[in-house]
């Protein structure tokens, strides 16, 4: 993205009154450069998974609001045991499968916890459905139980809990007890949606406890690069009307507790939540837990953030555990829209992203397409400012002899040199003489630039974009997955041509070298980009080809037409 470059060093000496046009250039593409290159090592890196999303499907939409109540399961309706309750007999059961038409969950009746959560319309580098639960962490799975006050003297995230299904196959209860603790949970599903109701209720001795749910040791894409440093905790304060998030650096130092009025807290990556929505409008508890943990994908442990949300004693959950679709999390809650944070320039990236979606909805269905579409329509609007900086170039070099001249005149004077500002300012009168104006035609490459970031921002956190492919690329949110990548080979191309095409913005045979060095900064700063950023940038300079060619060849008829001499004209009807 561009970036400004102001002032000069303060080193004692006296400023310049104006840096040089190649100073200028070369500190902004530099800037611009180390900006792009090294903000995927500083912000959230983007999954390098190459796998491909499914097409929705008409299954996988989700209810049009969260549900008040939650489906009450024969389990749910018993009151808390009492001390004299018998003890649950210790002994293991079979796993319990949920199996939906959009994910695989596997509930062990040990602490009545989730053992693994595979999205089925979702892939994972290796080509297979993916796994949201870090299976390598082996403490405190997701839905285990979390005490913020008093603790039950049994360990009830390791007992093991009497697991009773329903017919169909879409939910499940638990229920513990050791004649002083007893514990019940129970889930709820639907065929066709990511949205699902848990409750948990705790009680000692008769007399219930607050008790929260957890999703600890990892979420989401295990397998992207520093999927630890991408997780956040999250809830959306609605006091504030602002969503709030947390990373294991915030809790290095012990469990951070927050109590509000939440439309929902959870747990997310760039591409996935799993969060849950208050049936009820009372306080919400979270609490962000950092955990070290390894990964099936990594033996080095890393430390990833954890959440335990509650409401009280008695917890009544909707909870969503799903990709972070706009669509879907819209028709689950309004505010779930806010898990997709677009940064701090979303005034433009997320208008951006919802043209691009539609594009790809409404006509071509393929999100590289659709890119080259919204690239083209942009360009094509901005031609008007494009020709205006072609016939601005074309008025610079008609001055080219003056210009030499007045180089010739002043030279050897350096920057410091008073004679300097003598040269810039006869250098503008010769422009505004003869109607150039130098900055007049930068416009359109100042837009074509400003856009790279709201593009990079789509690529990095729309999980459509998420393994959509384009020709041979596979995934257009990572690098291409070639030993040479060919769209920035091809994007240095273009800029080359297009440069010998144009015509020379400087007779400053400094500046001249100097732009000839920039395909190759350009091809330097994309190579590792996502490739549908790359797609966009050369989508851009193909157009710009076919313009400056299209003005270029006008320009010449022109010029050949006010060289034609006329004939004499006829005196008295004779020549």
């Amino acid at each position: 993205m561009p970036e400004t470059v102001n002032g000069g060093k303060q080193d004692g000496t006296q400023p310049p009154k104006e840096m040089s046009m190649e100073v200028r250039l070369l500190l902004a593409f530099l800037l611009m450069g180390a900006v792009m290159f090294l903000t995927p090592y500083f912000l959230k890196s983007p999954p390098s998974s190459t796998a491909k999303k499914a097409p929705p499907a008409a299954t996988e939409s989700a209810p049009a609001s969260a549900p008040t109540t939650a489906p009450a399961l024969p389990q749910m309706v018993e009151s808390s045991a009492a001390p004299t309750s018998p003890a649950t007999p210790q002994q293991v059961e079979p796993s319990f499968i949920v199996d939906t038409d959009v994910f695989r969950i596997a509930f062990s009746n040990q602490g009545a916890t989730v053992r693994s959560w595979v999205l089925k319309k979702y892939k994972d580098n290796e080509g297979k459905p993916l796994e949201l639960v870090n299976t390598a962490a082996n403490n405190d799975y997701p839905f285990s139980l979390y005490f913020p006050e008093q603790k039950p003297t049994a360990n009830v995230n390791s007992a093991y809990f009497t697991q009773s299904g329903v017919p169909e196959g879409l939910g499940v209860a638990y229920q513990f007890s050791d004649g002083h603790t007893s514990v019940k949970k129970t889930f709820h599903f639907q065929k066709n949606s990511y949205l699902a109701q848990v409750t948990t209720e705790v009680a000692v001795d008769g007399k219930p406890i607050p008790n929260a749910i957890q999703w600890r040791g990892g979420f989401g894409d295990l397998n992207a690069p520093n999927e630890a440093g991408a997780a956040r905790t999250l809830y959306f304060d609605l006091s504030d009307n602002k969503l709030v998030e947390r990373s294991a650096k915030d809790a290095k130092n012990g469990p951070i507790p927050f109590n509000g009025s939440y439309s929902f807290a959870g747990i997310a990556d760039l591409y996935f939540a799993a969060v849950f929505l208050p049936e009820t409008n009372g306080p919400v508890n979270t609490i962000t837990i950092s955990d070290t943990v390894r990964t099936p994908f990594d033996e080095k442990p890393a430390a990833f953030p954890g959440v335990a949300v509650s409401t009280g004693a008695v917890n009544r959950f909707s909870f969503y555990v799903g990709p972070k679709d706009l669509d879907l999390l819209k028709r689950v809650n309004p505010k779930l829209v806010e898990v997709v944070n677009f940064g701090w320039l979303a005034i433009l990236a997320k208008p951006l992203f919802l043209v691009v979606n539609w594009m790809n909805d409404a006509f071509v269905h393929n999100f590289g397409w659709s890119i080259v579409l919204i690239t083209v329509i942009i360009n094509t609007v901005m031609f008007p400012l494009r020709l205006s900086q072609m016939k601005s170039a074309r008025k610079m070099q008609a001055l080219k002899p003056q210009i030499d001249a007045l180089n010739e005149k002043y030279k050897g004077v350096n920057m410091r040199d008073p004679k300097a500002a003598n040269k810039q300012q006869e250098q503008m009168d010769l422009y505004k003489k003869n109607g150039v104006n130098p900055m007049g035609g930068c416009l359109p490459s100042i837009i074509q630039l400003a856009l790279i970031w709201p593009f990079y921002t789509v690529f990095r956190v729309a999980v459509e974009m998420r393994g959509a492919s384009w020709l041979w690329v596979g995934d257009l949110s990572q690098p291409e997955h070639l030993p040479i990548k060919l769209l920035p080979i091809i994007l240095i191309v273009t800029q080359f041509a297009t440069q010998k095409m144009m015509p020379a913005p400087s007779t400053d045979p400094n500046q001249a070298r100097m732009m000839m060095l920039m395909p190759l900064v350009f091809g330097f700063m994309f190579y590792q980009l996502p490739s549908g950023l790359v797609l966009y940038y050369l989508t851009s300079n193909l157009v710009m080809v076919a313009q400056t060619w299209f003005f270029n060849h006008t320009h010449a008829a022109q010029v050949a037409a006010q060289s034609v001499t006329p004939p004499p004209k006829k005196k008295n009807g004779r020549k």
